[in-house]
C-alpha cells in the first residue's frame, strides 16, 4: 500500500480521500477546515494552509503520491509548488492557470503531474480521446455536463455541488472553442439551447469554458462544452449581473450544498468523424452512501488514475499530462470500476 497525501478535503477532495483510505493506503490530508474526515480509520489528519505544507510533506513519511484538491487560484499555488518537487502528483484543481504552464519547470525538478482528473474535465478528455483514436479525425465534439438538485431549487432553481465561487469563475471566464478547426474565444454563458436529459426532463445548456487541454491534443473542426443548469437559473444571473446587483457573498451562502437536497450529476459525450460516424456516452449518477453525486463521479475518476499510476510508475514520465493522454486500457479501467459502485455510463466500448 501507499503513502498518499491530499491537499483539501471539501466535498470532492474527502470524498477521495476516504476511499484512498478504504483501499488500504495511508492517508495524510491538509485542510485547515478537516471536519470531513476526522476520525476516518487510515486518514492522518493535518489542520494546517495546504499550500504551506506542500514543501513540508516528507516530515510526515513517504510521499508515493500528491492529489492536489484544493479549489480555483489556491490550488494553482499548490500546483506551481509541486512543479519544483520530485513528486507525483494528481491535480483536481480546477483555476485558470492550468498546470500544463509549468511542464519546463516540471521537467527540470523531475515532478510528474496528471491534471484535470475529474468528471468534466477528466473522463470528457478521455472520451473523446477515445473516438478520435477508433473514428480518426473529428468532424464534431460536445460535452455537456451539470451537477444539480433533481428539480429546481430555491431561489435560484441550484445548489453548487463543489466550492460555489469556482461556479462563479466558471461563468465568468470567457469560452474558448474550436470554429472550422481554430480555437476562438465566445462570451462565456453565450449559445444557450435546451436539452433533454433523461430522467429529468428539458434542462439548459450553455457555452463555459471547460474544454482546456483538448482544445490543442484532439483535432477537431468544431468542439464546444456545455454547462447544463436548470431554466431560469442563468438568466437571473446575467439579470443581476447586468444590473449590477449580484452579491457574490450572498450567492456564495445560497449557493451552498445542503446534504438534504436530492440531487444528481449528468454528462453527455458526443464525437462525430468527418464521415458522419457518431460515437456518444451519456453518465448518471444520483449519489450514494459513499457520497454526494458529484464527489463520486469526479472523485472516482481521480481515485482510479491514482490507483492506475501506483499500479504501473512509469505509466507516465516527467512533466504535465493531461487526462486524454492516458491509454485506452486505463479510461476502460475507469468507467467500470465507476459502474460497478452504479454510476450509469452507457455507450460504446471503450477497447
Amino acid at each position: 500500500m501507499a503513502v498518499i497525501h491530499c491537499l483539501g478535503a471539501g466535498l470532492v477532495g474527502s470524498y477521495v480521500a476516504k476511499r484512498l483510505a478504504g483501499a488500504g493506503h495511508e492517508v495524510h490530508v491538509y485542510d485547515w477546515q478537516p471536519h470531513r474526515v476526522m476520525g476516518v480509520a487510515g486518514i492522518h489528519v493535518h489542520p494546517e494552509d495546504a499550500t504551506d505544507a506542500v514543501g513540508g510533506m516528507s516530515k510526515n513519511g513517504a510521499v508515493d503520491m500528491v492529489v492536489n484538491m484544493l479549489p480555483g487560484s489556491i490550488g494553482h499555488v499548490a500546483s506551481t509548488y509541486l512543479a519544483e518537487s520530485s513528486y507525483r502528483t494528481v491535480d483536481l484543481s480546477f483555476s485558470k492557470f492550468t498546470p500544463d504552464r509549468d511542464d519546463e519547470k516540471a521537467l527540470d525538478y523531475g515532478a510528474s503531474i496528471l491534471w484535470d482528473v475529474g468528471v468534466a474535465p477528466g473522463l470528457s478528455n478521455m472520451l473523446l480521446a477515445v473516438a478520435d483514436r477508433k473514428m480518426g479525425p473529428l468532424a464534431k465534439a460536445e460535452v455537456w455536463v451539470g451537477g444539480n438538485p433533481t428539480g429546481p431549487y430555491g431561489e435560484w432553481f441550484y445548489m453548487a455541488p463543489f466550492s460555489p465561487t469556482d461556479v462563479i469563475a466558471e461563468y465568468s471566464r470567457p469560452a474558448r472553442v474550436i470554429r472550422d478547426g481554430e480555437q476562438v474565444v465566445l462570451p462565456a454563458l453565450s449559445q444557450r439551447h435546451l436539452i433533454d436529459v433523461r430522467e429529468r426532463g428539458e434542462m439548459e445548456a450553455f457555452l463555459t469554458d471547460g474544454l482546456r487541454s483538448v482544445l490543442s491534443s484532439i483535432p477537431a473542426v468544431e468542439m464546444s462544452e456545455f454547462t447544463v443548469r436548470w431554466p431560469g437559473h442563468i438568466q437571473k444571473y446575467i439579470d443581476e449581473r447586468d444590473a449590477g446587483t449580484l452579491d457574490e457573498e450572498d450567492v456564495v451562502r445560497q449557493w451552498w450544498y445542503d446534504p438534504k437536497i436530492p440531487e444528481f450529476t449528468w454528462m453527455r459525450v458526443r464525437a462525430q468523424n468527418r464521415k458522419g460516424e457518431v460515437m456518444e456516452w451519456e453518465l448518471e449518477d444520483y449519489g450514494g452512501d459513499d457520497g454526494h453525486s458529484m464527489a463520486r463521479s469526479t472523485g472516482l475518476v481521480t481515485a482510479c488514475c491514482i490507483e492506475a499510476w501506483l499500479a504501473d510508475p512509469n505509466m507516465l514520465p516527467a512533466g504535465v499530462h493531461a487526462p486524454e493522454v492516458l491509454s485506452s486500457e486505463v479510461i476502460s479501467g475507469i468507467v467500470e470500476t465507476m459502474r460497478s459502485v452504479g454510476v450509469r455510463i452507457d455507450g460504446p466500448d471503450i477497447l
